[in-house]
């Protein structure tokens, strides 16, 4: 039987700010996605269950291209499967726009037509019975 939930989706937007650049090529830390997936995956919980639930773990997560400061960010939370009290999401980070800056135009940025996958991961959260 298939949970009336399972496909639940919520996204949210992000830029990233360049005080979160943490390595040379204003690169941030893949960190930076996982916190992105907790705060998709906290949402979920509260339009399914009514409840923030707490993250148990990870299944994958792959960082496919980097996150650089002056990104827009798309984060995605689908929820696949819904038992008792887990709940299994997929996630996704796609930059949708990204810093072109230049010595002229230092402000310059460009979207992403595609989004650049950034990252994906696959995650268990549980909620109280």
């Amino acid at each position: 039987m298939t949970d009336p939930r399972d496909g639940t989706t919520v996204v949210h937007r992000r830029y990233v700010p360049y005080a979160h650049a943490h390595y040379a090529g204003n690169l941030v830390d893949g960190a930076y996605s996982l916190g992105l997936f907790g705060d998709v995956a906290t949402e979920l919980c509260i339009r399914t269950d009514g409840d923030e639930g707490l993250f148990a773990s990870y299944s994958d997560v792959q960082f496919v291209a980097p996150v650089r400061a002056g990104d827009v960010l798309e984060v995605t939370a689908v929820l696949t499967r819904a038992g008792t009290r887990s709940r299994l999401m997929d996630f996704t980070v796609h930059v949708v726009a990204r810093g072109a800056t230049t010595p002229d135009q230092p402000g310059a940025a460009e979207v992403l037509d595609p989004p650049l996958l950034a990252t994906s991961a696959r995650g268990t959260v549980v909620v109280p019975g």
